[in-house]
C-alpha cells in the first residue's frame, strides 16, 4: 500500500492564487504518490468563525474550490470534519496524554497571548479554550487516518510536531497503534508573489482570487507594481511582478519565450499582463466554469460530502475501536 497523506482546508474565506499555487496545487499533486486524504475543517474554524450563515457559505465555497481544481472524491477521502464524530472522541483522549505545557507553546496561542497584552486587554476572557486546545484537535486530525506526511507550510511544522510526540507517548504506553506522521513541506512555493511583489496575503490586500471572471481579473493585473520603463526598453523578466506570476503558471517553454521577449524590447507592461491575463484564463477558466456550477448546486457538494463521510467512517470506527480497546472503555 502506498503512504497516507493527510490535508486539512480551513474554511476561512475566499482562496487566491498564494492558496492555489502555495498549498491547493501541491496537495492535489500528492495522489501521484501517496493514498490522499482531503477534509474541511470546520470545527477548527469555530475559533475565529461563529456565524452559522457565513460558516455553511465557506464550507460550500472552499468544498468547491478544491472539487473545481481537480480533487477526485473516488481517489481518496474528501469529508467534513464535522462528520466524523470519532474525531472528536479521539481529541479527548489525546488531550488526556498531551502536556499543558504544549499548550502554552503553541504558536496560535502565543500570537493571541502577544496581541493581547501588547493591547493591554484580558487574557482570560479573549482567548477561547478552543483556540487553547487547538492542538489536540488537529493531533486527531492527523492520527486518526494513519497520515504518514502531512504537508504544511514552514509556520506549520509545530502542529505535525505536537502529533507525533502525542502519538509517541500514546504508543509506548498502549504498543504500536498510531501512526507517526511527518512533515511535507513544499520548499519551491513558500512564497507567491502579490500584486505589490510581496507575498500574497489577504492581510496585505495585494492577492488575485482563483475564479475572477476575466473583466475583473483584468483589472486585478493591472493593478500589479511595475517600473517606469517605457515599451522599446529591454527589460529584465526576474526583476518583474508581472513575470514572477506568469512563470508559476507557464510551461517552461512559455516562459522562456515570454523572456526573449522581455529582453528584446518592444514589450510594454500592459502586453506583459495580457500575456499572465491569458494564461491564467487557459489555466483556470475551466475550473471556473466547474466553481460556479456547484455554488448553484450545493446539493452536489452534499451528495459528495456525505459519501466521503460515510468512507471516511469506516476507517475512523476502526482507529477508535483499537484506542478504545487500549483505553479500557471499550
Amino acid at each position: 500500500m502506498r503512504p497516507i497523506s493527510l490535508t486539512g482546508i480551513k474554511p476561512t474565506g475566499t482562496p487566491h492564487l498564494g492558496n492555489y499555487l502555495g498549498a491547493i496545487r501541491p496537495a492535489l499533486d500528492l495522489v501521484k504518490n501517496y493514498e490522499t486524504v482531503y477534509f474541511i475543517a470546520d470545527y477548527h474554524a469555530l475559533t475565529t468563525i461563529q456565524d452559522g450563515n457565513t460558516m455553511r457559505d465557506n464550507i460550500y465555497k472552499v468544498a468547491a474550490t478544491w472539487l473545481a481544481l481537480g480533487l477526485n472524491p473516488e481517489e481518496g477521502l474528501f469529508y467534513k470534519q464535522s462528520d466524523i464524530p470519532e474525531i472528536f472522541e479521539l481529541s479527548w483522549a489525546l488531550s488526556c496524554f498531551t502536556p499543558k505545557g504544549f499548550m502554552n507553546r503553541a504558536h496560535a496561542y502565543k500570537d493571541s497571548v502577544a496581541k493581547n497584552e501588547a493591547k493591554g486587554e484580558d487574557l482570560d476572557s479573549n482567548i477561547n479554550m478552543g483556540l487553547f486546545s487547538y492542538p489536540c484537535l488537529m493531533d486527531a486530525d492527523i492520527l486518526m487516518f494513519n497520515a504518514n506526511v502531512v504537508p504544511v507550510g514552514k509556520d506549520q511544522k509545530q502542529h505535525v510536531e505536537f502529533a507525533r510526540d502525542v502519538a509517541m507517548r500514546f504508543n509506548k504506553k498502549f504498543g504500536e497503534i498510531l501512526t507517526v506522521p511527518e512533515s511535507l513541506i513544499q520548499e519551491e512555493t513558500d512564497v507567491i508573489p502579490g500584486l505589490d511583489g510581496r507575498k500574497m496575503s489577504k492581510s496585505y490586500d495585494n492577492t488575485i482570487e482563483i475564479f475572477l471572471d476575466p473583466k475583473s481579473l483584468k483589472k486585478k493585473i493591472g493593478k500589479i507594481v511595475t517600473n517606469a520603463q517605457s515599451i522599446e526598453e529591454p527589460k529584465d523578466p526576474e526583476a518583474c511582478n508581472v513575470f514572477a506570476l506568469y512563470k508559476l503558471f507557464a510551461s517552461p517553454e512559455q516562459a522562456a519565450s515570454l523572456a526573449s521577449r522581455y529582453r528584446a524590447g518592444g514589450l510594454g507592461w500592459g502586453h506583459a499582463k495580457a500575456e499572465l491575463q491569458a494564461l491564467l484564463e487557459e489555466a483556470l477558466g475551466p475550473a471556473r466554469e466547474r466553481y460556479f456550477h456547484l455554488r448553484s448546486h450545493t446539493e452536489e457538494i452534499d451528495k459528495i460530502l456525505a459519501y466521503g463521510a460515510e468512507k471516511a467512517r469506516v476507517k475512523s470506527k476502526e482507529t477508535m475501536a483499537l484506542v478504545r480497546q487500549a483505553l479500557g472503555v471499550f
